[in-house]
């Protein structure tokens, strides 16, 4: 019995494994025979830095339950997203969910994140550290990370590729020459 609580307490002892940020969270009502019941709805983007990402929404009477819950959700529905140089991604790539469009694109080193509110949030989560994206259409922040996420799911790397077409990741990616030499002139 006294290993099992070790065990337990260990677990408790480590640093969080998972990040989470708090994007939204709305007072909501239900209107009932005697009045009105309040409660409140949050939005919650949970990431490692390190290349996985989820969000989740949670309802609750009081705000710490609703952030509980959409926490507990946002750990369940994680997706792996591949990074290049674990900082940007591989390619451009556009999302869209609803009315909510995002257009994201890589980035040189240096850049930072150039993303909007919930974008923001969600590359912040995933461990990007260059970006530029732009959101189109609905600036509902529930909208706007559904097609965040919905774009980040198409990312695919060049091993993801070359392995889906049965090649080499030497023949996928384009064939980047040495600088040409300048040509010697003599000097006297």
């Amino acid at each position: 019995m006294a290993r099992d609580n070790n065990r337990r307490g260990r677990d408790r002892d480590e640093t969080p494994e998972f990040q989470d940020r708090l994007v939204a969270i709305n007072r909501v009502s239900k209107t009932v025979k005697g009045g009105k019941r309040f409660g409140f709805a949050a939005l919650v983007v949970v990431g490692d830095q390190k290349g996985r990402v989820g969000f989740g929404k949670g309802k609750a009477k009081e705000v710490p339950e609703a952030i509980r819950k959409a926490t507990e959700q946002a750990k369940r529905q994680m997706i792996r997203v591949p990074l290049r140089e674990g900082r940007t991604l591989h390619h451009d790539v556009n999302g869209r969910h609803g009315a909510g469009k995002v257009v994201m694109r890589t980035a040189p080193q240096g850049t930072g994140i150039i993303a909007g509110g919930p974008m923001r949030a969600v590359f912040e989560m995933l461990g990007v550290l260059d970006v530029v994206a732009k959101s189109i259409g609905s600036q509902n922040p529930y909208n706007m990370i559904r097609a965040t996420m919905d774009g980040l799911a198409k990312e695919a790397s060049p091993r993801n590729v070359a392995q889906r077409r049965g090649k080499k990741v030497s023949d996928i990616l384009p064939k980047t020459d040495a600088a040409p030499a300048a040509p010697a002139t003599a000097e006297a």
